[in-house]
This record gives C-alpha cells, sequence and structure tokens, in this order.
C-alpha cells in the first residue's frame, strides 16, 4: 500500500507491538480510522493509544497526573542497569523535575535567540557547501549527501566536537534512537548497547578536555553543562553525558527527517513546490506543514501518576501511554482537510515539538535548519527529481528516509 493511499482498514485489536504489515511504510490510514473510531485504544499489554490531538494537549501541559519517566517501562524492555536503560532514563525527554528542570534550564540559557543567530552564517555556510559538492554528480542521495549532514554538523558546533571526531555521530545516534521503537530484534537491542557505550567512552573524553579548555560560555553548551549554567546545581558526570547524547540524538534524527520528508513532500506535490518557488516567503508556513504533514517524530509517551478520565475512558494510576502525534496532526477537529498538504495552512497547531514543560528545547534551531537547507537547495535546484528506489526509515516512532536518490542537474 502506497504511502497516503486510502485504504479500508480495521483498528480493532490493532496491536502498536506487532502493527499489521505496510504500518511502518503507511500509517496514515489507520490514523484517520483510529481518530474516527477508537481515539483512546487499549492494548494486549495494558497500555493505551491516544490519538486526538485535544488530549496530546492536555497530556503533555499536566506534568502532575502525567509522567516522563519510563523506568518501569524501559527495566523489562532494556534490563534494569543496562546502558540503554541508564540513557533513556537519565537524559532529558524521560524524566520528571528536578532533573529535567535543572537540565532544560542550562539548555535553554544556551540556545537563546542572539546565540542561534551567530549560528546561522555556520549553517548557510555547511548547507552551501553540501549543496557545491551534490552539483558535481550524476545522481545523489538527499539523506546521506545533505538532510543527514547538516544537523550532525550544526549539533557537533553546538558542542563544539572537534570535525575529525564528528564520523561516528550518525551510526551512534541512529543505534540509540532505533532502540526506541515498539519492537526490537536482538540485534538492535545489541547495537543499541554498544553505541551508548561507545558513546559514553567518547564524551568521558571530551568532558576532560573541556574541564581543562573550557569553550565560550555564550555559545558552548557543553561548556554551560559542565558549569551548571542556570543556578540549579549542576549535573552528575552520568547526568551530563547522558544529556549530552541526548542533545546529538535529539537534534539529529529529527532534524535529518525534517528536511528529507519536506523535500520529498514538495517533489510528491508539485503545484505546492511551485508556489514555494513563486512565493519564497511562503516558507515559514510551509515548514509548518511539513512537520504537521510527516511529523518526523510520530509517537510520545507518558505514564499516568493517578486514576485519570482520557476521552471517556478510566485509566488506572500507572499506565503507559502512546501519544500518537502523527494521527493528533490529521485531527479534523483542528485542522480543515488534515489529509491536503497546503504550505500557506494557517493556524496550524501542530504538536511535532509535543508541547507545555516537555516541549522541543531545539525547536528554534531546528525551525532555523529546515528553512535554511529548503530555501537554498530550491534556489540551487528547482527542478531537482527524485529518482525511483527510495528506501523508507523502516521505523514506527520516528518517519523520515533512510536514503532518497535524486538528480539536481
Amino acid at each position: 500500500m502506497k504511502e497516503g493511499q486510502q485504504a479500508s482498514v480495521n483498528v480493532e485489536g490493532f496491536d502498536l507491538a506487532n502493527p499489521p504489515d505496510g504500518f511502518a511504510e503507511d500509517p496514515f490510514p489507520y490514523y484517520d480510522v483510529l481518530l474516527r473510531d477508537a481515539p483512546v485504544l487499549p492494548q494486549p499489554d495494558g497500555s493505551l493509544l491516544v490519538s486526538r490531538h485535544a488530549e496530546l494537549d492536555r497530556i503533555y501541559r499536566d506534568t502532575t497526573l502525567f509522567s516522563s519517566d519510563k523506568k518501569k517501562v524501559f527495566a523489562p524492555k532494556y534490563g534494569a542497569g543496562s546502558p540503554l536503560f541508564e540513557h533513556h532514563t537519565t537524559s532529558l525527554v524521560f524524566s520528571d523535575p528536578p532533573l529535567h528542570t535543572r537540565v532544560r534550564k542550562i539548555m535553554t540559557s544556551a540556545l537563546t535567540p542572539r546565540a542561534i543567530a551567530k549560528m546561522e552564517p555556520g549553517l548557510i555556510e555547511t548547507v552551501d557547501h553540501l549543496l557545491e559538492a551534490m552539483a558535481g554528480k550524476e545522481q545523489a542521495d538527499l539523506i546521506g549527501d545533505f538532510a543527514a549532514s547538516i544537523p550532525i554538523q550544526i549539533i557537533g558546533n553546538l558542542l563544539d566536537v572537534p570535525m575529525a571526531e564528528r564520523g561516528p555521530l550518525r551510526d551512534w545516534s541512529l543505534a540509540i534512537l532505533g532502540a526506541l521503537e515498539p519492537v526490537l530484534s536482538a540485534e538492535q537491542l545489541a547495537a543499541g548497547h554498544r553505541a551508548v557505550e561507545e558513546f559514553k567512552d567518547y564524551l568521558s573524553g571530551l568532558i576532560a578536555r573541556r574541564r581543562a579548555c573550557p569553550g565560550d560560555i555564550e555559545t558552548d553548551v557543553l561548556t554551560r553543562l559542565i558549569r551548571g549554567e542556570g543556578g540549579e546545581g549542576t549535573l552528575s558526570e552520568i547526568e551530563l553525558i547522558q544529556n549530552c547524547i541526548f542533545i546529538l540524538n535529539a537534534g539529529h534524527e529529527t532534524t535529518t527527517n525534517l528536511i528529507g520528508n519536506g523535500l520529498a513532500l514538495l517533489h510528491d506535490f508539485p503545484e505546492q513546490k511551485q508556489r514555494l518557488l513563486e512565493a519564497p516567503e511562503l516558507i515559514k508556513p510551509a515548514i509548518e506543514e511539513m512537520l504537521r504533514f510527516r511529523s518526523p517524530n510520530q509517537l510520545g509517551n507518558r505514564e499516568t501518576t493517578a486514576e485519570v478520565e482520557i476521552g471517556g475512558h478510566r485509566v488506572a494510576a500507572g499506565t503507559n501511554l502512546h501519544l500518537v502525534i502523527g494521527a493528533a496532526n490529521r485531527d479534523p477537529e483542528v485542522f480543515e482537510k488534515p489529509a491536503v498538504f497546503d504550505i500557506s495552512r494557517s493556524p496550524n497547531r501542530h504538536l511535532a515539538f509535543a508541547g507545555g514543560p516537555h516541549v522541543c528545547v531545539g525547536l528554534t534551531l531546528a525551525r532555523l535548519e529546515g528553512k535554511i537547507a529548503i530555501e537554498r537547495f530550491l534556489r540551487r535546484f528547482p527542478h531537482y527529481q527524485l529518482l525511483p528506489g527510495r528506501v523508507p526509515g523502516g521505523r514506527v516512532r520516528f518517519r523520515g528516509y533512510a536514503a532518497l536518490p535524486v538528480r539536481v542537474r
């Protein structure tokens, strides 16, 4: 079944841990039926799928009834005390206050509008360098040759990772985030554990060097994390290491997917691409529509801390909730003609960056990367053509491509 193809699907008995064939490639018909018929769907393991925009928005905003702490869920999945367990229960996204408050305050103090503005010239230089390299090829890969290279360099700059040491970052990131999928093979689990250990070993050395020679406090997030800027106390060594891994992972995967998905959408909807070429000022709403229409992150999670009602269902304390971001961003109660890709859509209250206190800390930087990458790509290669051989990412949680063959000349 091709992506976006209308189909009659049945979500009765739908199990996220054992999804039907084709779901990872095209979940959208299932999302539409979930929204219409089963916006709160019990799962065989006792968890719930929650799909409506209003419920996700409420859950994201309420950190009292809905916890981000995943120790209970991740212990049986990864093994308590394992490398993946340690990482995912220590990093910002899967933590509650006070750890979340401390780390987020340090990160936001480094990602000020002024600091991000200072990154823009370097971002433009990176994008233009990649475009120049692609121009000389008969065929290129929009992911490997472009989209994936941009965030690795920008986040590498943010933590001041030496250029010669950035080679393994993408593979480590893919292995660690891949382990967040609902179902894992033994090979994926082993690769995730190994990536965390190798990443930790590398960062221990980088942190030691940075302690000896601190960076610019205005722009170097690692130096700020080491010093504990923000008045909420410093981080332990393991908190410091795991949150550096989180910054690199979160900034890489989602931004790569935004750029790749966005250029694929413009190719597949040529009338929208032409609108953007004729009215470049639409780039900002176009980025928001790309985030809504093909959200890089399709699923979030929370756990109830007390008995609560969700969509008319009484839900017990300690219930794991799968927040279906990809469905909420197609909710007809919020979005007019949600299955239509419209680069001028306004308003656009998508949840691609989650919401509430846990709203993505790097959303401004991600938007800037997407804007500059896509507008400069279109300016240089307005007649690009995607070629046969697209390789989907194959994931349920993160939506993107592993490869996008393209001819730019």
